[in-house]
């Protein structure tokens, strides 16, 4: 199955979740939160990560993960992730608790669309203040893909993670799985890139981007997604294709901000004040640019699209 075909598929058993310009949603992907160890890409950013989900919590904000935020390729464990970044997985339970928190699964962490899993794997924490265990997502849903319907008009806006239909990361993702687990991973010792990544592999991300901003252009829908590693943020009337990058960005992460019918990327980073003390900055890179202007200016310049 191609990929415009698995991206359709993946829009017609959406979730819908309706939104207008009175909220405000923050997309985030690719943490590959790990178990702490040589290869955990996500340990140097876990300071900036959960400033960035403080900041969105305080300021009423959704926070929509669009798949990989747990690396299950690499790590065998849920509990392991769980415990190693415990402050992090306690934020966001707060945000489920407000019913502010959504988890698409991707690639890396396929395993999550199993009904049980998260029941079963990633059920409770340890509060060492209280010493007893809490719940952490109970009955939470996983989802293959989220589309936002705004409320007053016809904008729709198809959140995936990205990997849909590429043969080594959807099709055949247990081979890949298993080909990561045990022989690429310790090959990076060495430094070898593992040839089944798309975030590492530039012809591979060339090919996936072109693929789901043709999709996204043809079906006149906005289009955010993760996987490729790459922040995209297209001119007004280019396309309707988004990403919005990773969390394993060397001492950074990167997310798009929906908000006043707005849409932005954003970086969060380690910036320094000039009395040399550190604090975690947050530097908007696009926008905001109206969602309204993006869609509308893009329909009117191009072919009016055929039906997904």
């Amino acid at each position: 199955m191609s990929v415009y075909s698995r991206v359709s598929d993946a829009y017609r058993s959406s979730f819908i979740l309706p939104f207008d310009n009175f909220d405000k949603i923050v997309l985030m992907s690719d943490c590959h939160r790990g178990d702490g160890r040589w290869n955990d890409n996500f340990s140097e950013n876990q300071s900036v990560f959960y400033a960035a989900l403080n900041y969105y919590y305080n300021n009423n904000f959704t926070y929509i993960e669009l798949g990989d935020g747990d690396d299950l390729w690499e790590n065998r464990r849920m509990e392991k992730i769980v415990d190693t970044y415990s402050d992090c997985f306690w934020m966001m339970s707060k945000f489920y608790k407000k019913n502010r928190f959504f988890m698409i699964y991707g690639n890396h962490d396929m395993v999550k669309k199993k009904e049980h899993f998260m029941l079963q794997k990633c059920n409770e924490l340890y509060d060492e203040m209280h010493e007893n265990c809490v719940p952490i997502f109970p009955d939470i849903k996983i989802y293959e893909s989220i589309l936002l319907k705004h409320r007053e008009n016809n904008i729709e806006i198809l959140l995936l993670h990205g990997h849909q239909g590429d043969i080594l990361n959807d099709y055949l993702w247990k081979l890949s799985r298993f080909l990561v687990r045990y022989i690429w991973s310790p090959l990076e010792i060495a430094g070898l890139h593992d040839p089944t990544s798309t975030a590492r592999n530039h012809t591979r991300r060339i090919h996936t981007e072109r693929k789901l901003t043709e999709w996204a252009n043809t079906n006149n829908k906005l289009i955010i997604t993760g996987h490729t590693h790459r922040p995209v943020f297209p001119k007004v009337g280019d396309s309707l294709y988004f990403n919005d990058g990773s969390c394993v960005h060397p001492r950074s992460i990167t997310a798009i901000e929906l908000a006043f019918g707005g849409i932005s990327l954003v970086k969060w980073h380690i910036s320094t004040r000039f009395d040399n003390t550190l604090y975690v900055a947050k530097e908007t890179l696009e926008g905001p640019v109206s969602l309204d202007k993006i869609y509308h200016t893009f329909c009117d310049s191009h072919n009016d699209g055929t039906p997904v």
